[in-house]
């Protein structure tokens, strides 16, 4: 395990020729996903104010007019607040599924470059290879997504409802994994939120909780899997301290690092 504010001083530089991903954001005030080939920069999801991404942007010494594309993985505004100013600003291309974008159109204001993209149907930003899959979560039509990139897979599985026979086949073989953690189910049921939204969250179109995420993990580990980034746990419901310990609980010692993103500090920048 490791602690999530921690960086690695013998990390290369942001925006070298490395692959790399950094949480932004993760939860459920914001989300925001970069990832980069060191030749394609990605920003999936953007669920804060343009202002505040710049800003985790600067926090971990990336430049965000480096970004080549956003994906959108579903119209909540914890993923796609940000998207509209950001994609005016840089002037980037918008992906996102034509159910998402019926939702989240008017959401958006004018964007000159929206890109469909149809779950199970693989497409290219330049030499990052993306594969979106469909989840359970209770939005029009949302994804997950796997990157193909210089040979190394990266899974991003967050806000899926349950983790489906079709969740576990395309997480197999990441070498990276961004797993949803939301909820720790005891502080959940003892705790303030009514009773409508605790049967949501507990739901087969909800969230995820600690004890799911470790049986996904199980499902999917594999030797060459090297880092786990646990995402989007509810301050309300859960800790980072509960989320770590609860997936830990089955690994050994040849297990893959495991951190945790938090939802106001971003994520040391990971490298593969």
């Amino acid at each position: 395990m490791a602690n999530p504010a921690d960086g690695d001083p013998a990390a290369p530089e942001p925006n070298s020729n490395h692959v790399s991903i950094c949480l932004l954001a993760s939860g459920s005030k914001g989300n925001a996903i970069y990832i980069s080939s060191g030749q394609t920069t990605l920003l999936i999801d953007a669920g804060f104010s343009g202002v505040e991404i710049e800003r985790r942007f600067k926090a971990r010494g990336l430049l965000p007019d480096q970004l080549d594309a956003i994906l959108v993985s579903h119209e909540h505004n914890d993923h796609l607040h940000g998207v509209g100013v950001l994609s005016r600003r840089y002037d980037l291309p918008v992906y996102m599924s034509a159910g998402t974008r019926a939702e989240a159109e008017s959401k958006l204001g004018r964007i000159k470059t929206i890109e469909r993209f149809a779950c199970g149907t693989d497409f290219r930003v330049n030499d990052i290879l993306i594969h979106p899959f469909a989840t359970s979560h209770d939005a029009a039509d949302p994804a997950g997504f796997t990157l193909q990139i210089d040979g190394q897979k990266i899974g991003i599985a967050t806000d899926l409802g349950i983790a489906t026979q079709m969740v576990k086949h395309h997480l197999n073989g990441c070498a990276c994994l961004v797993l949803e953690a939301n909820h720790d189910p005891r502080m959940l049921e003892q705790g303030p939120y009514p009773w409508p939204i605790k049967q949501r969250i507990k739901s087969r179109t909800g969230h995820l909780s600690n004890d799911d995420s470790k049986a996904l993990l199980m499902d999917v580990m594999h030797e060459n899997l090297s880092h786990v980034i646990l995402a989007h746990i509810s301050e309300t419901n859960n800790t980072p301290e509960k989320a770590l310990n609860v997936v830990a609980e089955r690994l050994d010692r040849n297990a893959p690092k495991l951190t945790v993103a938090l939802q106001d500090v971003p994520s040391p920048l990971i490298y593969l």
